[in-house]
């Protein structure tokens, strides 16, 4: 297990500094930080002084190693809308980012899964035709339409869900959550739903999907001929072995939510990490932009690395190989 672990974080080596090359690469050469930090009256003096403090005189290599040196200590340099150091800022966000990408990615689990077991094992009942026309409308519908519709649905037209913003928030040490409050709980809701909804439907058609498959297979005849009841075949037998597949998806889409939840964050004005990404394109805020991108590479490398163990704990004939291989 132990040098499973390792080979898995050394293919993560060069993927890291892939990624950081392209943010160091965006953060040298795209847009000019020291018009942007000074305005537009300044004197030469200080943008040579600027320049200096910044290391931009500096060669390539020796800019990039510092660049490294400095992310992996968790230091991005210092926004240049905000003027405030770029960890800081991350850390405000990322609370807000994390606990809506996870309640979404939990809605998708619970109701994706019982919905993609159903439809698997009664495809042929009007429930079943139901759900999947109604993954259809999920899997076609993008994400800012979804949420524009629900806040003129909930929000405008019922008036039972804010439209924009987290609600009230408790600060517990330095993470901050709107679970512990009913505002907060309310505001979470139209997020969840508009970020979960193209996952819940993507789970649904792949259990239903494997379901269908591992129902064919002639284990499943044995298990039946040996007279296990319904339940036992479905559940024991059938939707175990569908986890497989289920868990790398699962695992591949947690990562997209945080990455691509940039876009919900701006139709619902939620204060996270896709909000502050938006809003540093406008103004070329480099700093965060590259911080940005090298904390969801972190992430997807992480989320990778925990899914693969997932498929060692689960898959036995993973085990199996690798033993037979160290012999």
């Amino acid at each position: 297990m132990f040098a499973f672990i390792v080979n898995r974080l050394l293919q993560a080596l060069p993927v890291m500094l892939t990624v950081s090359l392209l943010s160091f690469a965006m953060f040298a050469y795209v847009g000019d930080p020291v018009a942007i930090m000074l305005g537009q009256d300044y004197t030469i003096a200080q943008r040579d002084a600027l320049i200096a403090d910044l290391g931009l005189d500096q060669p390539f290599f020796v800019q990039f190693g510092k660049f490294v040196w400095n992310a992996l200590q968790g230091e991005f340099g210092l926004s240049y809308r905000l003027s405030r150091p770029v960890a800081q800022l991350i850390v405000e966000r990322a609370p807000a980012t994390l606990e809506l990408a996870l309640c979404a990615a939990f809605l998708a689990l619970a109701v994706g899964v019982p919905m993609g077991v159903y439809t698997g094992l009664y495809r042929h009942s009007w429930l079943s035709r139901f759900f999947l026309t109604f993954s259809l409308i999920g899997v076609s519908l993008p994400t800012f339409l979804i949420g524009i519709l629900l806040i003129l649905v909930f929000s405008v037209w019922l008036g039972w869900l804010p439209s924009f913003g987290r609600g009230d928030t408790v600060n517990l040490g330095w993470w901050s959550t709107g679970l512990l409050t009913w505002s907060g709980l309310k505001a979470l809701i139209l997020p969840s739903i508009t970020l979960g909804l193209f996952q819940l439907t993507l789970i649904m058609r792949l259990v239903r999907a494997e379901m269908m498959e591992v129902l064919r297979t002639d284990y499943i005849k044995f298990a039946r001929a040996r007279g296990l009841t319904n339940r036992a075949v479905h559940f024991g037998h059938a939707l175990k072995n569908t986890l497989v597949p289920v868990i790398t998806i699962t695992g591949l889409q947690l990562g997209a939510i945080i990455a691509f939840a940039i876009v919900t964050e701006t139709v619902f004005q939620w204060p996270g990490m896709g909000l502050l990404f938006i809003q540093s394109v406008g103004v070329a805020d480099i700093p965060v932009m590259s911080a940005y991108l090298l904390l969801i590479a972190l992430m997807f490398v992480t989320i990778n690395l925990i899914v693969d163990l997932l498929y060692y704990a689960v898959d036995p004939r993973l085990r199996i190989g690798r033993g037979k291989g160290a012999h």
